[in-house]
């Protein structure tokens, strides 16, 4: 069966980081970014764990049956979430279940209490910048691990706007 076959068909909902289809999706999201930066990211934490905490919230994405996507929020600062794991399959990119990924995530910081989302992405991902971007984020500097990390490059988003 083709992602194809269910062009319609995007249903978007909570699932736990823990659950195999995530951690298919992470571990996907983790082997793509290691080849395009394979310094800043051999040692860093990467599992299911990093948004798995009070205040996170993690989604996934399907097109009929097959899991295509995945995205999180957790706590930043008081008032402010961090977007963290997105990723859409390659078969999945260009339709839009990014787009509606970041907006659930969105609406979710929204109703969790969060005024602020920020994130980071990497200079090696324009699609990303240029997803973020049209969304209504503005570049900010960068936060935390971040901030010494000259391929980051980091956003900022108030919401409710």
């Amino acid at each position: 069966m083709s992602l194809l076959d269910h062009p319609n068909e995007l249903s978007i909902g909570t699932a736990s980081p823990f659950d195999p289809d995530s951690r298919i999706l992470l571990s996907n999201l983790r082997e793509e970014l290691l080849g395009k930066y394979p310094d800043e990211l051999r040692d860093l934490p990467f599992g299911p764990e990093e948004v798995a905490m009070e205040g996170a919230a993690f989604l996934l994405a399907r097109l009929g049956e097959n899991v295509v996507g995945c995205g999180a929020i957790r706590p930043l600062a008081p008032g402010v979430a961090e977007l963290k794991r997105m990723f859409v399959v390659p078969e999945a990119r260009g339709r839009g279940v990014g787009r509606a990924l970041l907006q659930r995530l969105e609406d979710s910081a929204g109703t969790m209490g969060y005024a602020f989302m920020r994130l980071e992405t990497g200079l090696k991902q324009p699609e990303a910048i240029a997803l973020y971007e049209s969304a209504g984020y503005k570049p900010c500097e960068c936060y935390g691990q971040y901030s010494s990390n000259e391929m980051s490059v980091c956003f900022e988003k108030r919401l409710g706007r």
